[in-house]
């Protein structure tokens, strides 16, 4: 246990946040936590109510004298993505994340750290168990599965929530205010392969690329990394040409939403070539290397010999394999018009791996142009088509509109002034925030998103801010006191 961070302030927060870090919660995975948060509402002796999704609302009535202030919803997700080093020995199912402080950041041995979103259920913990806040009415939602579908928003049943303004505490940087986001659509590809023998005189490989940064697909998207899948099959393609090389079997990418950090292929070349095809490899890493030489200073590419697979891809499920993959759109595809730095549509290419008789592969996209979307998709199923692949399309999920009329925006803006001296960003993130998917089920909610300071957020890398939790909960805090009446 990291006692240090039970001396960070405010030490209500950092308390519930050290907690949920003791508890495996990866998506769909969250039975322990749900059961947790259910716990820790009852003991409170507060309403606590368990939806048919297993999404959690938590009631707390209001302080003496603030009973006619609207209602307001504090919203975060209880899973977090799962992603670890490879050297890492970690079962997310079992195993407590080991947070640490690290100078001026909390992060994690190896591991996502789960600030995204555990900071946001924290805040709302805290505020649910303390006896000295002012504020009107209050619920606390606490959704499951953001992270892999929106399940527990997808399922959210109108009725269910009295509240009139919801405050979602899912952003990452602090002295920033949200109000909109993209939407997405995840697209999946499923290719019949057909195989043949190892044929003999051939030398056999393992391919691997490793050390790439990921991250989160939405927000890091346009910080230019590299993709591990793209890099792997831009060598194939060549390798194909060049070798004759064949394949065994590919395994690229883990989540939908990270960009993928490690892929990896068994392949076989003819034997005379193998000395050859070796030194490919470094000429391709040192390329690799140097057009990423800022984004990805860690990225290697390697091959080691190994066993001798018993079959190989056909050279006609082989060819279309690599080169639709090669070809399939990845990273920003258009930059926004209306707010100058923001990516308007993206599609990450997030995983593609082989089992037995099939390849799949799953990418990403976002827009916050909904023809945009479309359009994308059709792209990307164009290609996969033509290569003769299944393709399909589910998960949809709105964007979320800003509305420059938000009562919740101007206090919150007036508020972040009188105590900070300066106005805060307004801005729309390129991320599936649940926002969209809740003002569908709430129309009558005034919505803004906020949040503190985390870094590389669904990567191992993933760090949070100790000074900007602070003023995020100072700022949330003062906000609760300052909702307007009814």
């Amino acid at each position: 246990m990291n006692k240090e961070i039970f001396k960070l302030e405010p030490q209500a927060l950092w308390k519930h946040f050290y907690s949920l870090t003791q508890i495996p919660r990866p998506s769909k995975k969250e039975k322990a936590v749900i059961d947790f948060v259910v716990d820790f509402g009852k003991k409170l002796g507060l309403e606590t109510i368990v939806d048919e999704v297993g999404n959690v609302i938590i009631r707390k009535p209001a302080t003496p004298g603030m009973e006619n202030r609207k209602g307001v919803v504090l919203q975060g997700h209880l899973d977090m993505v799962p992603q670890k080093n490879s050297d890492k020995v970690h079962d997310f199912e079992k195993d407590p994340i080991e947070a640490y402080v690290d100078g001026e950041w909390v992060t994690a041995n190896g591991t996502t750290l789960g600030a995204d979103n555990g900071i946001g259920v924290a805040a709302a913990m805290a505020v649910l168990e303390a006896t000295d806040l002012q504020h009107g009415p209050i619920e606390a939602l606490f959704t499951i599965d953001e992270e892999t579908g929106m399940t527990g928003a997808f399922g959210l049943k109108p009725g269910l929530l009295q509240g009139d303004i919801l405050i979602n505490m899912d952003s990452e940087d602090e002295g920033e205010l949200y109000v909109g986001c993209a939407g997405g659509l995840d697209a999946n590809i499923e290719f019949e392969v057909k195989h043949d023998k190892m044929p003999s005189g051939f030398t056999s490989y393992k391919l691997a690329v490793t050390g790439l940064k990921g991250g989160h697909s939405g927000m890091d998207i346009s910080l230019g990394r590299a993709n591990s899948i793209k890099l792997l099959f831009r060598f194939l393609y060549n390798a194909e040409k060049d070798f004759g090389v064949k394949v065994a079997s590919i395994d690229g990418g883990s989540l939908r939403n990270a960009i993928p950090r490690e892929a990896f292929a068994v392949v076989a070349v003819p034997s005379e070539k193998a000395a050859e095809f070796e030194k490919a490899v470094s000429e391709f890493e040192k390329i690799f290397k140097a057009e990423f030489a800022l984004t990805e200073p860690t990225l290697a590419f390697n091959v080691e010999k190994a066993d001798s697979p018993e079959m190989i891809f056909d050279s006609e499920s082989q060819s279309k394999i690599v080169r639709a993959f090669f070809g399939c759109p990845n990273g920003v595809v258009r930059m926004s018009d209306a707010m100058p730095g923001l990516v308007e549509t993206s599609t990450n290419l997030a995983r593609v791996y082989s089992e037995g008789d099939k390849v799949y592969g799953q990418c990403l996209l976002r827009s916050s142009v909904d023809s945009a979307k479309d359009a994308l998709a059709q792209k990307i199923a164009a290609i996969f088509e033509l290569a003769g692949a299944k393709i399909d399309f589910d998960g949809g999920y709105p964007g979320w509109k800003p509305n420059p009329d938000s009562v919740i925006l101007k206090v919150m803006q007036n508020v972040y002034n009188d105590m900070y001296g300066k106005i805060p960003e307004i801005k729309a993130i390129h991320a599936g925030l649940e926002c969209g998917l809740l003002g569908g089920v709430y129309p009558n909610w005034d919505m803004i998103s906020f949040g503190p300071t985390i870094r590389f957020p669904h990567s191992p890398d993933e760090k949070v801010h100790i000074e900007s939790v602070k003023k995020f909960w100072d700022f949330l805090v003062e906000t609760l006191k300052n909702i307007p009446e009814k």
